[in-house]
């Protein structure tokens, strides 16, 4: 929108001082004359923007004109430009809102705080990813936001990570919350704090009735009671299996989230015109593993020996059936 653009163009003089027309145009993604059109709309609305011609020219504001705000420390103004990677504000499509917002508030900041709170800006990245882990599909969080600003119910189909098997649930959604670059829904089932991960939805839908979340409870009080049961759950059963590279389409999705750091790749392994990929993976029991025989041929444990005892016993057991 216009008024939009004329806040930014305000901004960023206030924040840059003199700037030629055709930088403005770039970061704004218009053309100079649209951005000359601009200015003078800038000063017809009483805004002491002038233009000066040639080379080193270019659009500036008056000196002394700014907007401040006070009451943030050096340090305060430094927080709020420690950035963490934009993946998050757009797979809530609001991606091209982060910029637009920082640009308000570098403008808004004390004078003597932003040269400090934009070199923060420019030397300080946070990104969640953990490194070289496969990032999980793209997700429409498109009507798992409208449930959460609307306070409906929501019915959605789901694959569990621990069997792949496919549920349906009516949920009291509390919010969403990205951890490590993956989004999880917080929501009641049936009055219990549930966690369902974001790219295991299948289909989603609102209920036509408002939710119904326990009265007193915040988003935040639900998320602190999960992360406390998984970082307080029993370290597990270390296993290494490897995977023939042509079935880790299905091998993927259903457990990337029983894979530990390092890396989940750790080694290729070639036989013949075969490729194995290998991985480390946990789980909390050796019997919560046999869902790895539904690979068949393509997946083999490497370790624990225990496991691989046990999973021998019953694809012995289920070939006799058919023999």
């Amino acid at each position: 929108m216009k008024s939009d653009r004329l806040l930014s163009i305000l901004l960023l003089l206030q924040t840059h001082g003199q700037l030629p027309a055709v930088e403005l145009a770039a970061r704004l993604e218009v053309s100079a004359r649209t951005i000359m059109r601009d200015v003078e709309a800038l000063s017809a609305a009483g805004v002491p923007v002038y233009t000066e011609r040639g080379r080193g020219g270019g659009i500036a504001l008056m000196p002394g004109y700014r907007t401040d705000v006070t009451g943030l420390t050096a340090d305060e103004a430094k927080a709020l430009f420690v950035l963490v990677t934009d993946r998050a504000h757009t797979d809530l499509g609001l991606g091209p809102a982060i910029g637009s917002a920082l640009r308000k508030v570098m403008a808004a900041l004390p004078a003597p705080h932003r040269d400090a709170a934009d070199l923060v800006s420019r030397r300080i990245l946070v990104d969640p990813v953990r490194w070289r882990s496969d990032p999980p599909p793209p997700t429409d969080l498109g009507v798992l936001q409208e449930a959460v600003f609307t306070d409906r119910r929501l019915r959605l189909r789901y694959r569990r990570g621990r069997d792949g098997q496919e549920r349906s649930y009516t949920l009291d959604p509390y919010g969403l919350v990205n951890k490590a670059g993956v989004w999880y829904l917080v929501a009641d089932h049936n009055g219990q704090a549930r966690l369902f991960r974001a790219d295991r939805i299948l289909s989603t839908s609102l209920a036509d009735e408002p939710v119904q979340r326990r009265k007193g409870v915040e988003l935040a009080d639900v998320w602190d009671e999960l992360r406390r049961n998984v970082d307080e759950m029993p370290d597990g059963i270390p296993v290494v299996v490897r995977v023939r590279r042509t079935a880790l389409q299905w091998f993927l999705p259903l457990y990337r989230s029983d894979m530990t750091a390092p890396p989940p790749t750790v080694g290729l392994v070639s036989e013949g015109d075969e490729e194995w990929v290998e991985f480390q993976l946990r789980f909390t029991t050796l019997g919560s593993a046999q869902p790895l025989l539904a690979f068949a041929n393509d997946l083999e444990v490497v370790s624990p020996p225990e496991l691989r005892d046990d999973l021998a016993r019953k694809a012995t057991a289920t070939a006799a059936l058919y023999t």
